[in-house]
């Protein structure tokens, strides 16, 4: 059997943290099912930064967004090379160019 990962909102990590201060913890961490460690972590959060400390502090990616992005950098790059190969080849024109006072006769 699979356990999956059990994901709470910071309003439920909160609701939780207040009644494991009214009934206890022991009896909190059975009826939840969590670890200690797991209850204190969210009470030192919720203490430092308040509500907005036990909310998920990653952030997730629109895929389309990251496919965009990439495809961004992608093009970024080309445009720079590009750059660089139109400013070479224009570097190399001036130095080709034959001096007027050096003609061959």
């Amino acid at each position: 059997m699979k356990r999956s990962r059990r994901t709470f909102s910071a309003e439920e990590k909160l609701s939780i943290v207040h009644e494991a201060e009214r009934e206890g913890n022991a009896a909190t961490y059975r009826k939840y099912s969590l670890s200690p460690n797991l209850l204190h972590r969210w009470k030192q959060q919720y203490l430092a930064k308040g509500l907005g400390g036990l909310k998920n502090s990653y952030k997730r990616i629109d895929p389309e967004k990251r496919e965009l992005e990439e495809e961004n950098e992608r093009l970024k790059r080309i445009i720079a090379k590009q750059a660089l190969e139109l400013e070479f080849k224009s570097e190399l024109l001036k130095h080709a160019q034959i001096d007027p006072s050096k003609k061959k006769r």
